[in-house]
């Protein structure tokens, strides 16, 4: 399919089909070169402004898939006068033009990249608005907050009814609660999105590969008595319940004369750093400790006791001051699923029907906006501070500004657009 937007898109679907098809109705038609010869026959589309994705007027033209039909198809209609567009030019039309905020833009990538079931759900549930309505419903509680208390500043004399009551505080507290707990869906959302990183680690020939095996459902990495088989990062993609998971199977940690060895040790070392959970493999009947750097560095740790099929023990979680111990078998399955639950629960992961797409960003301005009301709402019922409380909502109502775009910079819609495929 290509698709044209602008307001040359009339005058392209004549020069290319000979007519202009009723609006949002499919027409077959011939597409024709210069010379008039049929470049192919498809379905050609017409949506006017501002009735369209971009809210301008858009051209769609539907052919056979080759690449040189549409290599052909694309060069007539850069011969009629349009360009080629940007990455994410269409959504960022579409944005412009006010059909989409800026959050519904970006969950339109977010749907295209989804790893899984889940977050394709969830990507679709933020392009409907899902994400930017609770933003939009938070912003007008906040800008009521602050005309209430701004009120204070216009009429001095009726600051005693305003404020002692210490009504507007509660009213502050009840909406920082509440960006609070819009942070932590927003959390899940940004999980579903970008996924956890768990990274497999422990002394060689404990199992890490065959624990990588299970919980991928196949062959993923090799697996043999041989302590080193594992010497460079083996990466597998799966999804627990919708939760998308980067596993990362690593070399055994050990000391090694061997070259290679040390290289693949190296590299563990740098993925454990670098994990959002340290999956820490040992045996049962002789548990090794987790290494104190993977405890400083590793978001959540878990050592995983494996091989309890060995030594007649029975799967279970017995949560520890640093860490969390599962008692599993990769071997027979055995605590399996005590793993995944363990997993998503660090996480602070709960599959559920309500969950939208969220990114980085989002998390991290829902965070700022619930401190900065948080810290309004102490200033307010300490008894005075009403002016700093104001700016610290003023800060707050800012911060929700960017999650949809009413407060943005050409650099942020840059990069943000930057990162869609060609066609978007």
């Amino acid at each position: 399919m290509v698709r044209v937007s602008g307001p040359a898109a009339p005058a392209i679907c004549h020069a290319l089909v000979g007519f202009l098809p009723p609006p949002r109705v499919a027409r077959l038609a011939s597409f024709r070169d210069a010379a008039g010869e049929p470049i192919d026959r498809g379905l050609c589309l017409y949506f006017p402004a501002p009735h369209s994705f971009t809210g301008e007027h858009v051209l769609e033209l539907h052919g056979h898939g080759g690449p040189v039909v549409m290599d052909l198809l694309l060069a007539r209609v850069l011969a009629l006068g349009a360009r080629q567009a940007r990455p994410g030019e269409f959504s960022q039309r579409a944005y412009l033009n006010d059909k989409l905020d800026l959050a519904q833009a970006e969950a339109v990538a977010d749907l295209i990249d989804a790893a899984s079931a889940a977050a394709a759900r969830a990507a679709l549930r933020s392009l409907d608005g899902a994400l930017s309505q609770q933003v939009h419903a938070l912003v007008e509680r906040l800008t009521a907050l602050r005309v209430q208390i701004e009120a204070g500043f216009d009429f001095p004399d009726e600051e005693l009814d305003l404020f002692a009551d210490g009504r507007i505080a509660a009213e502050a507290y009840e909406l920082a609660h509440d960006l609070h707990a819009l942070v932590g869906r927003a959390g899940e959302g940004r999980l579903l999105r970008e996924g956890l990183t768990v990274v497999l680690a422990g002394a060689p020939n404990v199992g890490k590969s065959s624990l990588l095996n299970a919980l991928a459902k196949r062959e993923a990495a090799i697996v043999t008595a041989i302590p080193g088989t594992t010497r460079d990062v083996l990466r597998e993609h799966l999804a627990i319940d919708g939760l998308p998971l980067h596993l990362i199977d690593t070399a055994g940690l050990r000391d090694s004369d061997d070259p290679v060895e040390r290289e693949g040790i190296r590299r563990a070392r740098a993925e454990i750093d670098r994990a959002d959970h340290l999956l820490f493999v040992t045996e049962a009947g002789d548990p090794q400790t987790p290494p104190a750097e993977a405890l400083g560095n590793a978001g959540a740790v878990t050592r995983v006791i494996n091989k309890i099929d060995l030594v007649g023990e029975a799967p279970r979680i017995e949560p520890q001051i640093a860490w969390t111990d599962v008692y599993l078998s990769a071997h027979t399955g055995a605590g399996l699923d005590l793993l995944r639950e363990r997993i998503k629960a660090a996480a602070g992961f709960h599959a559920g029907e309500g969950q939208f797409s969220a990114r980085r960003r989002h998390v991290e301005a829902l965070r700022r906006a619930a401190d900065c009301v948080q810290r309004g709402a102490e200033l307010l019922s300490g008894g005075g501070g009403a002016e700093l409380a104001a700016e610290e909502l003023r800060l707050a109502q800012q911060a929700l500004g960017e999650i949809t775009g009413a407060v943005s910079s050409d650099d942020l819609l840059g990069r943000i657009f930057a990162t869609f495929c060609i066609g978007k």
